[in-house]
């Protein structure tokens, strides 16, 4: 039970496991799992968010099932501001005991972010249960980090890339520990906590100088890995005007320079598509989509073609010889023949068009084979002329 002496959140004792009302929490807007979230993200925004991303709706069919299991407490935050406690460890938790709480919260989420969430009824004995959770107050946000950090980095609830590098860099910006004893406490023993930050100094440069938002992409999951694995890649440290193993360094705000800007928006569009600009992303898959892109960034006639609106595939063989575009298309097309004639039972011989596309693909490929026969009799004859 609370204690009787706790009448509000100010009186939650500093260091010590304690009951409270549910009431007294809200959800962490600066929780390392949210994206894009701004001063305009409501809190049925927040958890609608969660709930796509973070598994909440096991969360919820558990809890109806077998009852919330208050075993490790919430770690908690005193806001001055409001006078609530901010759960800085336990925001699924939060969202899943609102949802039952508040039934009215799913329709809210249905109209504002187009998504149904189903909350199963629960006996009044359960629902009574998620009055009070126990909570952990820590003073500050330093003090809850590295237990935090090791559970969602290292843990059995291991965080996305973003939610990690977010973490990372604000624990970073604290002031009181370097990226060394981060990547130390968290068990990265390669460099990727650095590059994952440096990768968040960019995107912040981005929201900040109007170049590109988060909440403007055009696909519903933000695949973070894109990013800080392209931004690792010289083809785009070049076109970025990034200096040479930039990343390697201790991140600095504002990497990119201010003429580049331009250039940077270009990337985040490519990679992450653009509602704004009805743009779809060029990159589908992080291998080999951001290789080819980077090929393309150092290419002229790749910007072209990404500029104009062609696709990645077509800025890429761009940058290819043609001796190699040639080959690979030709040994392609030889494939691709040989199972269209190993399932030719399934052509019946009542389709006039298909037969018409076999003759136009004949037809082609002896114009292939011609020009290819003379260029090497030419070749040949060239040959021995010399």
């Amino acid at each position: 039970m609370t204690n009787t002496a706790i009448k509000q959140p100010i009186d939650v004792p500093l260091g010590d496991t304690t009951k409270v009302n549910v009431d007294w929490l809200k959800l962490d807007r600066d929780n390392p799992r949210l994206v894009g979230v701004s001063a305009r993200t409501t809190e049925d925004g927040i958890i609608a968010q969660l709930y796509r991303g973070e598994e909440l709706g096991e969360l919820i069919q558990s809890i109806a099932a077998n009852g919330y299991l208050d075993i490790e407490p919430l770690i908690v935050l005193l806001d001055p501001t409001d006078q609530k406690l901010t759960v800085l460890e336990g925001n699924r938790r939060l969202a899943a005991i609102r949802l039952f709480r508040e039934p009215a919260l799913v329709d809210v989420i249905a109209k504002n972010d187009r998504l149904r969430i189903v909350v199963p009824k629960i006996e009044s004995t359960v629902l009574e249960t998620l009055k009070e959770v126990s909570v952990y107050r820590v003073p500050n946000r330093d003090a809850a980090r590295s237990f935090i950090g090791f559970k969602h980095i290292n843990g059995a609830a291991k965080w996305e890339s973003y939610a990690k590098a977010r973490f990372a860099a604000e624990w970073y910006r604290s002031g009181n520990v370097s990226l060394e004893d981060i990547s130390e406490k968290i068990g990265d023993k390669h460099d990727t906590i650095k590059r994952m930050v440096a990768a968040i100094y960019v995107l912040e440069q981005a929201e900040r100088k109007d170049v590109f938002s988060l909440d403007d992409r055009k696909v519903t999951k933000f695949n973070f890995s894109h990013l800080y694995t392209a931004l690792s890649r010289t083809t785009y440290m070049a076109y970025l005007g990034l200096e040479a193993a930039w990343a390697k360094y201790d991140p600095k705000p504002d990497p990119v320079p201010a003429d580049k800007l331009d250039q940077l928006r270009e990337v985040l569009v490519w990679i992450y598509g653009s509602k704004e600009d009805s743009k779809e992303p060029v990159v589908q898959s992080q291998n080999p989509d951001i290789k080819y892109l980077g090929e393309a960034l150092a290419s002229a006639e790749g910007l072209h073609i990404l500029r104009a609106g062609g696709t990645l595939a077509e800025a890429h063989a761009s940058t290819r010889p043609a001796n190699e575009t040639f080959s690979a298309a030709l040994l392609q097309a030889r494939s691709i023949l040989r199972e269209a004639a190993n399932n030719l039972r399934g052509y019946d011989g009542g389709d006039q068009s298909l037969l018409n596309i076999a003759e136009d693909v004949s037809e082609t490929a002896q114009a292939i084979h011609d020009r290819m026969k003379k260029k090497y009799k030419d070749a040949i004859g060239n040959d021995r002329g010399g």
